[in-house]
C-alpha cells in the first residue's frame, strides 16, 4: 500500500464549504468589468467569458482558452471548478472542465484586473456569487479518500487517475488523500481504521468490486452506521461494468464521473445485509444466482476485454439452457408490474416536486428508516440488527418456500444498470426501502434468450412476459443439494454455493449523485404525463 497526500488543510472559513451545501444569495450586478477589455458576465445557464486574443499568453495545458474565431465562450455553471482573486489583487481565474470528445480537459481563463476597475471587494462578491451557482447544493472542497485499484478490469487505473481525474479535483481545490491499494480485500482493511473525521467522500478508482470492499469495511467498524452516513462513497470508473458510475453519474468515462463527484449532491442510498452461515456482508449493487452469476464469476479471466467480457460470456451461456433448481422465499412488497411503474412514477414524481434542482435551496431529507433499522441515533452504533434473522435461522413466520425447478435467473438489484446499457431493474430507486427483484425460467431457447437480452439494450425486457419483475424487502434462496454446482455472485464477487438470506436497510450508506437519484430512465412508458408538465405540478 502507497499514500500520498495533496492540498493541505484548507483555511477555517472553508470549513462550512467542504461539509455544507451552500446558499445561493443576492449581488446587485452580475456583470464583473475588469478592464475595458475584460468583461465577465453571469447568464442564465453560464458565466460569458471574453476571448482572449493574447492566444500564447493565455495558454493552459497547451490549449487556447478562447473560442477558435476569437469570440466569447459561454461556459455551464456546472463546468465551472473553481474561480479566485490573486493575493496581490492583480488578477481573476477561473477553473473550468471543457469537454473534449468523450472526455474532459482542465482549463484556467486568467485576467488582469485594470487599476480603478473592480475593487477586491466587488471581485470577491462575483466570484462567491459565481461559486454559489456552479455548486448549488454540493459542497465545495469535498475532502477526498481515494483508493487507486491499479488491477481494475482491464488495468490502467494509474494513468486514469493522475491524467484524467486527478486535475478535475485539484482544480476544483479538493483536498485529497490518495492510496494505491495492493491486493484484493485491502480496502476494507483500509476503511475498517480509516479515521472518518478526516473525509467528506470515499472515491474508489476501480470497477465495483472496491466501493463493495469500502461499504464492508465501514459495516465492520464499532460505529458503521456513522460511518456509512457520513461518507459518502463514491466510484470513478475503471473497471468492466461501472455500474456505480452509471447509475449515479449517468456515464461510464472517469473524467466526466470525476465532475459529477465535484458537484454531486448527498444521496442517501440503501444498502442490502447478505448472510451466509454465521457471515454478515453488505451488498450496494446486486445479487444473482444462475446465469447472470455464472456471467459474472466464468468471464473474470477475460477482463482484459472490458464489457465485451459479458457479451461474449452470455452467448456462450444461452446455448447451454442450464437450469438452477431451487428453493425461494421472498418478503415481496410490490407484487405486480404496472403497481411497480405506479410505485416508481409516485417517488419520481415526488422528488421533482421537491425542489432538487441544485439551486441550493432545498435541504436534503433522509427517507424515513424501515423497522430493521436503528432505533434511537446513537451514532457509535453497529449495522443495524437484522429484522428476519439469518439464512440459518427459522424461515421467518409467514414466509413459505416456494420450488422453483428451471429457474434459469435469480437476480435481485439495488441499481438500475449493472454495466453500461444494461439497465436490468429499470424500476430501481437510491432510497425506496426496496429491491428489484427479477426471475426468468431456464428452459428458454437460445433465440428467445438472446432476444431478451437486446430487451435490455432496448429499454423492453421490464415488459417482456418471460420476465418476473417484484419489489421486494427480502429473501431466502436454497440451492438444491442434489443439483450441480453453480455461482452465486454479491456485487460481482463470488460467494459460497449455499443458503443465503437478503434484507434491505432504507437510507443507511450515503453518496453522491447529479440529481439525488439515479440516472436510468426508468420503465417504459412508466409516466402517462409528459415531463414538463410533471415538473410543473
Amino acid at each position: 500500500m502507497s499514500a500520498e497526500a495533496t492540498a493541505a488543510s484548507a483555511p477555517d472559513s472553508d470549513a462550512r464549504q467542504r461539509s455544507e451545501p451552500t446558499t445561493a444569495h443576492a449581488v446587485a450586478n452580475d456583470v464583473l468589468e475588469l478592464s475595458p477589455k475584460f468583461i465577465l458576465t453571469l447568464e442564465g445557464n453560464g458565466v460569458l467569458l471574453p476571448s482572449l486574443p493574447d492566444r500564447k499568453a493565455h495558454r493552459t495545458c497547451g490549449l487556447p482558452v478562447s473560442a477558435p474565431n476569437g469570440s466569447p465562450i459561454s461556459v455551464p455553471y456546472y463546468n465551472v471548478l473553481w474561480a479566485e482573486l490573486s493575493e496581490d489583487g492583480k488578477s481573476l481565474s477561473i477553473d473550468y472542465a471543457e469537454q473534449k470528445a468523450h472526455a474532459l480537459e482542465v482549463r484556467t481563463a486568467n485576467f488582469a484586473i485594470s487599476q480603478g476597475s473592480a475593487s477586491p471587494e466587488e471581485v470577491t462578491q462575483w466570484v462567491e456569487h459565481l461559486l454559489d451557482r456552479s455548486y448549488g447544493g454540493a459542497a465545495r472542497r469535498k475532502r477526498a479518500w481515494v483508493l487507486v485499484n491499479p488491477h481494475a478490469g482491464p488495468g490502467g487505473a494509474d494513468k486514469v487517475w493522475h491524467k484524467q481525474v486527478k486535475p478535475i479535483f485539484q482544480a476544483a481545490r479538493m483536498p485529497l488523500t490518495v492510496v494505491r491499494t495492493s491486493y484484493s480485500g485491502e480496502a476494507v482493511e483500509l476503511a475498517k481504521e480509516v479515521n472518518i473525521d478526516d473525509f467528506d467522500i470515499a472515491v474508489p478508482c476501480s470497477g465495483d468490486g472496491l466501493p463493495h470492499e469500502v461499504f464492508n469495511g465501514f459495516g465492520k467498524r464499532a460505529d458503521a452506521r456513522r460511518a456509512l452516513s457520513k461518507i459518502a462513497v463514491c466510484h470513478i470508473p475503471c473497471g468492466s461494468g461501472n455500474a456505480m458510475s452509471c447509475n449515479l453519474y449517468g456515464t461510464h468515462r472517469p473524467s466526466l464521473a470525476a465532475l459529477a463527484i465535484v458537484k454531486g449532491l448527498p444521496t442517501p442510498f440503501d444498502l442490502v445485509s447478505i448472510t451466509q452461515g454465521d457471515r454478515r456482508t453488505l451488498s450496494f449493487l446486486s445479487q444473482a444466482l444462475g446465469m447472470v452469476a455464472d456471467l459474472d464469476i466464468t468471464t473474470e479471466p477475460l477482463r482484459w476485454m472490458g464489457a465485451a467480457r459479458f457479451t461474449f460470456g452470455f452467448l456462450v451461456l444461452a446455448l447451454q439452457r442450464r437450469v438452477y433448481p431451487c428453493d425461494i422465499a421472498v418478503k415481496v412488497e410490490i407484487e405486480h408490474k404496472e403497481a411497480v411503474k405506479q410505485h416508481y412514477g409516485q417517488k419520481v414524481g415526488q422528488s421533482s416536486k421537491s425542489g432538487n434542482e441544485s439551486d441550493g435551496t432545498t435541504d436534503i431529507q433522509a427517507p424515513s428508516p424501515t423497522a430493521s433499522s436503528p432505533v434511537g441515533s446513537d451514532e457509535d452504533q453497529g449495522l443495524p440488527p437484522l429484522k428476519y434473522g439469518t439464512a440459518i435461522d427459522k424461515l421467518p413466520e409467514g414466509w413459505e418456500l416456494v420450488p422453483h425447478e428451471k429457474l434459469g435467473n435469480f437476480y435481485c438489484g439495488n441499481m438500475a444498470y449493472m454495466a453500461p446499457d444494461l439497465n436490468f431493474f429499470s424500476a430501481a430507486l437510491a432510497n425506496d426501502g426496496m429491491m428489484d427483484l427479477v426471475t426468468v425460467d431456464g428452459d428458454v431457447s437460445p433465440l428467445k434468450a438472446i432476444a431478451l437480452q437486446l430487451s435490455v439494450e432496448s429499454g423492453e425486457f421490464f415488459d417482456s412476459p418471460l420476465v418476473s419483475y417484484r419489489k421486494v424487502s427480502a429473501y431466502r434462496i436454497i440451492p438444491r443439494e442434489n443439483s450441480p454446482k453453480g455461482y452465486i455472485s454479491i456485487d460481482g464477487e463470488s460467494f459460497p454455493w449455499e443458503p443465503f438470506q437478503a434484507e434491505i436497510h432504507q437510507g443507511l450508506g450515503l453518496t453522491l449523485s447529479k440529481k439525488r437519484g439515479y440516472e436510468a430512465p426508468g420503465p417504459l412508458n412508466w409516466d402517462t404525463v409528459t415531463t414538463s408538465e410533471r415538473l410543473h405540478a
